[in-house]
């Protein structure tokens, strides 16, 4: 008999059970919780998914990874579908971002950098290898007080920059 490969994710998402709970209600605390500590400036970042008509996805998981650590947080914990992250200002230009989701097959990265680091930003390689009009859809944007407002397009117009890795 032939074995064949099986897809990553066919429906679902099957991770809720481990990886956010919370988010479905499940009565088990998340592994990772939303929250980064270590040295450096503390900073909120808040955000929405969307897919491509512009309606905010509620059941998408975001982690953020950075040399400060990991955290997990998922969309449908709050009335908006928004998801929150509390960490530090990394120590490099960036924030590595990845999403998952219902419809995928595997996750998808992408890069959060800060729009009010425009010098750092400029010296970057990885930013500077994407075309300029669209290196704006990996710029979380200040919104005064330590905190900053990035949104994930899935699809469709401002689409956001993801790396095929």
């Amino acid at each position: 008999m032939k074995r064949y490969q099986t897809p990553s994710q066919t429906v679902g998402p099957f991770f809720a059970y481990v990886l956010t709970p919370e988010q479905y209600r499940y009565p088990f605390k998340q592994l990772l919780p939303g929250r980064i500590d270590g040295k450096g400036k503390r900073i909120t970042i808040t955000g929405q998914v969307f897919d491509g008509k512009g309606v905010a996805i509620t059941d998408a998981l975001v982690e953020l990874w950075q040399e400060e650590g990991i955290a997990r947080q998922g969309t449908g914990t709050t009335p908006d579908a928004s998801f929150r992250f509390e960490t530090v200002k990394p120590s490099r230009p960036y924030i590595d971002v990845i999403v998952f989701m219902r419809g995928l097959l595997s996750h998808l990265y992408t890069r959060l950098y800060f729009d009010d680091e425009a010098k750092v930003n400029q010296d970057d390689e990885v930013l500077a290898s994407i075309a300029e009009e669209r290196r704006d859809t990996l710029l979380a944007r200040h919104q005064g007080g330590g905190h900053y407002r990035f949104d994930i397009r899935m699809q469709g117009a401002h689409e956001t920059v993801f790396f095929d890795l």
